[in-house]
């Protein structure tokens, strides 16, 4: 990537897109952050997104609103309860799937990436330790950025998109070891699908448990089950 180029990063304030975020900034890009409040019920990520742009230094962080709960479908915006305690290596696809999400958040970051001239598209899928979510998929992203190309102005006259998910091969446990060597606080992160009323993670939700494997793994103490 040249040198400051610009670059649009889906920023959710968990830990897959910190980190995604970090290796970008890393890499040389300007960082302009969006953040989406799709109805999802776990809203302590929306603060914690706050906390990670201030960290990472954006150019600028937008927070738009696209109300999926409006459609139902996912127990991330009210629909049933949220799972816990399932076998993570469990086949099919969980209730926390959010239909067509992941193509709703970046068809928000090319909307906003054509304007402003940045190529690039950065998202923290995960294609290893994840939920089975399909939108998570190298296809998937394949998929998106020919689409890309097609539906834009700047893509018919002859620019291409780039959806770069840096993390998309590794497990959660290099994740955290990729971003404890970029310096990252995780503790500025939100991960839980359940949080309590205190904020505090359910440590039973898929994201919780695939988080604590992460950190065991990588030997790194969690720093928000630490105290």
């Amino acid at each position: 990537m040249p040198k400051q180029a610009s670059a649009v990063v889906l920023l959710s304030g968990g830990l897959d897109s910190f980190t995604a975020a970090a290796v970008a900034r890393a890499e040389g890009a300007a960082l302009h952050a969006l953040t989406v409040r799709y109805g999802q019920i776990h809203t302590c990520e929306l603060d914690a997104a706050r906390r990670v742009a201030r960290a990472l230094d954006v150019v600028e962080h937008l927070e738009i609103h696209a109300d999926l709960a409006a459609m139902g479908g996912s127990a991330l915006t009210g629909a049933g309860a949220v799972p816990k305690d399932r076998p993570l290596d469990e086949a099919g696809i969980p209730a926390t799937y959010v239909p067509a999400r992941n193509t709703v958040l970046l068809s928000l970051a090319l909307a906003w990436a054509e304007p402003l001239g940045a190529r690039d598209l950065v998202i923290g899928v995960n294609a290893l330790d994840y939920s089975g979510y399909p939108d998570c998929r190298p296809e998937y992203i394949e998929a998106f950025e020919r689409l890309a190309t097609l539906a834009t102005r700047a893509g018919v006259e002859g620019a291409r998109f780039r959806v770069r998910t840096p993390l998309i091969s590794m497990t959660k446990a290099d994740i955290i070891r990729r971003g404890s060597a970029l310096g990252l606080d995780y503790g500025l992160t939100h991960s839980c699908y359940d949080p309590r009323r205190n904020g505090r993670p359910c440590a039973r939700c898929d994201s919780c448990r695939l988080r604590a494997r992460g950190f065991a793994e990588a030997g790194v103490t969690d720093p928000l089950t630490a105290a």
